[in-house]
């Protein structure tokens, strides 16, 4: 049988053995090195991807807690709650884990205008020109 921890925000599972952390149901999440695991978030409705960042396990139980989310900043070391300052909140519709539960999707309602620090609506608003041949790769989009 499986260990778990309780936490705020529900309970964790313990990471005993693949099959359990594949075909299971116990929430058994994993951090790299550095205590962190990256978290997409995509907008609930349309899909489009808004932005990629990082939980540690603080962040998680915040987000599970809070139903909004709740990253680590890497460059500030600290915990970030998505909108606190801003006002750009995302409130969380699902969470999705993958297959060896190292990596989150939040699909997630958008609020208060744009999801990035550049005011726009998705941090991901330039595509990488495929196929350019040699030479320097290009943006497009702006």
């Amino acid at each position: 049988m499986s260990e778990s921890v309780e936490i705020a925000g529900g309970t964790f599972a313990s990471r005993e053995g693949k099959s359990a952390i594949e075909e299971g149901l116990g929430f058994a999440p994993k951090f790299d090195a550095d205590g962190l695991m990256p978290a997409m978030a995509v907008d609930a409705d349309t899909g489009q991807p808004l932005m990629l960042a990082y939980m540690n396990e603080e962040s998680l139980r915040m987000t599970l807690a809070l139903r909004q989310a709740v990253y680590w900043s890497r460059s500030r070391k600290e915990i970030w709650h998505k909108g606190r300052t801003s006002g750009e909140f995302q409130d969380v519709i699902e969470m999705l884990v993958d297959c060896d539960q190292d990596a989150l999707v939040l699909r997630v309602k958008q609020r208060g205008g744009g999801c990035c620090h550049t005011k726009r609506a998705t941090c991901f608003y330039r595509r990488v020109a495929l196929g350019a041949g040699e030479g320097v790769v290009r943006l497009e989009g702006a």
